[in-house]
């Protein structure tokens, strides 16, 4: 090499060297890069090169033209042609990072292990001006991290800030039960007395919402499929303002516990019971996929014990939410959104960090098609649009954020509605939070493996198992951090499981108990109530190790009771938005509603959509040291299949027109037939005949009062006081508690328990 290219190349390594390995720090070294033992240009072998380490923050030489050409010699073996030099003559390949281990890396490291910790020693050992902290970071690294031919473990510190979690949430559990008096009546222990504040409750429905799954799941889609999905922050908008102004008036006016309550109510107990079996059914499935699914994924890639964990957040979970209730499960959601939150932004800051800004995430994702966001395609075929996000998406949410029990049942336990309506609304500021958070990590995985997929190089089995691996990655040099995002994604998996047996327990025992066990006190459905939790419990650890037998078939049944919510949410709106709307035609609707909706949804499942119609994104390989037969730069299938997936030779002309429909239009499918059908049938059947009560419908009160709440909270206690006073033996309606006083007062009569059946 010329003196002065060599002179430059020194220069250059002053102003910005980093430590062999990738070491922390900004330390220079005049002379070489790399020492002259370990191969490193510039310095003719055999010779120690004038070591001389100091401190430097200057930036990297600019005048990048100046410096000499690069050679494929100096780059790992089997990599690609190299860009341009950067820095301190760094070579940059695809896929290879100064500070990340990445899977170009951990190849090469079995390889190049046994040369260069031994060609380091000795080069330590002539460098006499080398700090011996510097020397023992150089050959820690080289031994940890450039000698390990896998991912590292977790370590103690991981299982510390794991442990320290649970044992927050169940002192939360400890204090509810005990605080105030502890759990006196049902409503103490099911509605938190009816005294919740919007900001813990927006806060809990937030957490509720941000399963294990979206810690996991909402990254890898968006690396997948690109940022579309942030098309979503419009649809969390209009669901939350549907569920404010359509559903929370009347359920909240009614003071009912059980959303299902309010179709004996409107309709008739028939389809009070179907709703409520189809909750549990729905609930139970669900409950044991999201424990077992994410402790496997990160059992897989962390080496974080599996039964450990399923266990004991089971256990956890079943403790404080028998002791605690409602307010424990609303709080320790509180408390588990900031552990989400700090995990989120734990990998999202290294991930900059080591990308050199957010600019090169943005740019790599600009130009990898991750950038995606417009898509006006009205093909309802379409995998993720525009059209199928914000139409479908609504319908769907709103099926979970205005009908279904686990929500409704916290945002209703409010002391007025005008809190309710507000935890809604601050409610959807943490979604939109929650999106930004996973959308940055997806951008960055896609930034930081973009020329190496891990999943396609068979480092990872499934794409739930990516972020796991980027904090392996990334975040392996901080001793507690690995272990704060695992407590992140089983924070979502607590805030979630606990909520369900809350809402199990809810529903078993206003539906199931309460109206054919009309003598029972107040404390012993208490009682009943705690008891309830402790079975749903057991039984939600019990469907995870189910999962672990039976994963397939329990999610393909998952799927299939999933589609129930469309139908649901149309029977609640035809019994709230239509008048005329009866208990034959309801009952109609739904079935019809359910019979289309499995129809495509199970067609969907045995013929899944093409890649035309899901449109996954390329992913490639080209960056990797690692052999691999398939094509490295197309399109991979998606490898998590159901055990209804088929391979079938040739597929019925239903497979790519019926059954190739949205997921996202399953629930707007059966919302729509329902509602169509119900309201056909009710006006065949007499149904403008029937004279309904107006307190079961929306009125246009309910939405002058958004302009008027502070008159209208006082005014609607009164009417609520008086109707319950006035008709509690004709209506015989459940729950006729908002207040301490208006409890009292309704005990006094012996009417208090009694049913309209």
């Amino acid at each position: 090499m010329p003196a002065g290219a060599a002179g430059r190349r020194r220069r250059g390594c002053r102003r910005k060297g980093r430590l062999p390995g990738g070491g922390a720090g900004r330390l220079a070294m005049a002379g070489s890069c790399f020492p002259p033992s370990a191969g490193g240009p510039g310095v003719e072998a055999g010779k120690r090169a004038p070591a001389r380490w100091e401190r430097s923050s200057a930036p990297p030489d600019p005048v990048v033209r100046q410096q000499p050409a690069v050679t494929q010699r100096d780059a790992l073996p089997g990599s690609p042609p190299l860009r341009t030099r950067r820095g301190c003559g760094e070579e940059r390949a695809p896929g290879l990072y100064k500070a990340v281990p990445s899977a170009r890396h951990r190849a090469h490291r079995a390889e190049s292990c046994a040369s260069h910790r031994p060609a380091l020693q000795p080069w330590l050992a002539g460098s006499r001006r080398l700090p011996p902290a510097a020397a023992h970071l150089i050959l820690g690294r080289a031994a940890r991290v450039n000698c390990s031919g896998g991912m590292g473990g977790f370590s103690v510190w991981d299982y510390v800030v794991f442990a320290a979690m649970l044992l927050v949430s169940a002192v939360i559990g400890i204090y509810y039960a005990f605080a105030g008096g502890g759990q006196k009546t049902s409503k103490d222990f099911l509605m938190g007395g009816r005294s919740m504040t919007a900001v813990p409750v927006a806060l809990s429905l937030t957490a509720s919402f941000m399963s294990a799954v979206t810690v996991l799941g909402t990254p890898a889609e968006i690396y997948r499929y690109g940022a579309i999905f942030c098309i979503f922050a419009i649809t969390y908008a209009l669901v939350v303002l549907c569920s404010a102004e359509i559903f929370l008036p009347v359920f909240y006016r009614l003071g009912i516990t059980s959303t299902y309550e309010y179709l004996e109510l409107r309709f008739n107990k028939y389809l009070r019971l179907c709703g409520t079996f189809l909750f549990i059914i729905q609930t139970t499935l669900y409950t044991g996929i999201v424990i077992y699914a994410p402790a496997l994924a990160l059992n897989q890639v962390t080496g974080f014990d599996l039964w450990g964990a399923v266990v004991a957040t089971g256990v956890v979970c079943t403790f404080y939410c028998t002791l605690g209730g409602l307010k424990a499960v609303v709080w320790t959601d509180v408390f588990q959104v900031g552990i989400m939150v700090a995990g989120f932004s734990s990998v999202i800051i290294r991930a900059v960090v080591v990308q050199e800004g957010i600019g090169r995430i943005v740019n790599d994702s600009y130009y990898g098609g991750r950038l995606n966001f417009w898509d006006f395609n009205p093909n309802p075929l379409q995998r993720h649009t525009f059209w199928t996000i914000i139409i479908g998406g609504t319908f769907t949410w709103t099926g979970i954020y205005g009908v279904n029990q686990s929500q409704v049942q916290r945002y209703i336990a409010c002391k007025t509605r005008f809190h309710a309506k507000m935890s809604l609304y601050i409610n959807l500021v943490g979604l939109w939070a929650i999106l930004v958070c996973a959308t940055l990590c997806g951008l960055s995985l896609y930034s930081i493996y973009k020329d190496c997929d891990p999943w396609t190089a068979k480092q990872v089995s499934a794409l739930d198992q990516l972020m796991p691996y980027l904090v392996l990655d990334i975040l392996s040099d901080f001793p507690g951090v690995p272990g704060l995002f695992v407590a992140s994604a089983y924070s979502g998996t607590l805030s979630t499981v606990s909520s369900s047996i809350n809402a199990l327990a809810a529903v078993t025992v206003e539906d199931l108990v309460r109206p054919y066990f009309r003598s029972l006190s107040e404390k012993k459905l208490s009682w009943i109530s705690m008891g309830m939790s402790l079975f749903y419990g057991g039984v939600c650890i019990a469907m995870a190790a189910l999962a672990s037998l039976l994963g397939a078939l329990l999610q393909a049944a998952l799927s299939i009771f999933g589609m129930v919510g469309g139908p649901l949410l149309g029977l609640f709106a035809l019994g709230i938005l239509c008048s005329f709307a009866n208990g034959i035609g309801a009952f109609v609707g739904l079935i019809t509603g359910f019979v289309i909706s499995l129809w495509v949804g199970i067609g969907s499942q045995i013929y899944p959509p093409l890649p035309e119609r899901t449109m996954p994104l390329p992913l490639s390989t080209a960056g990797c040291n690692i052999s691999i037969a398939s094509n490295l730069t197309t399109p991979t299938e998606n490898p998590l299949t159901t055990i209804f997936s088929t391979q079938a030779a040739e597929r019925p002309v239903l497979a790519d027109h019926w059954y190739s429909l949205s997921y996202l239009y399953f629930s707007t499918l059966g919302t729509l037939t329902t509602i169509a059908v119900g309201m056909i049938i009710s006006l065949l059947t007499g149904g403008l005949k029937q004279n309904t009560d107006r307190k079961f419908l929306l009125t246009k009160e309910d939405f002058l009062s958004n302009f008027s709440w502070s008159k209208s909270e006082t005014a609607e206690k009164v009417v609520v006081l008086n109707w319950k006073s006035s008709t509690m033996l004709a209506e015989g309606t459940d729950n006729p508690a908002f207040s301490h006083i208006e409890m009292d007062e309704a005990s006094d009569k012996n009417k208090a328990n009694g049913l309209h059946i």
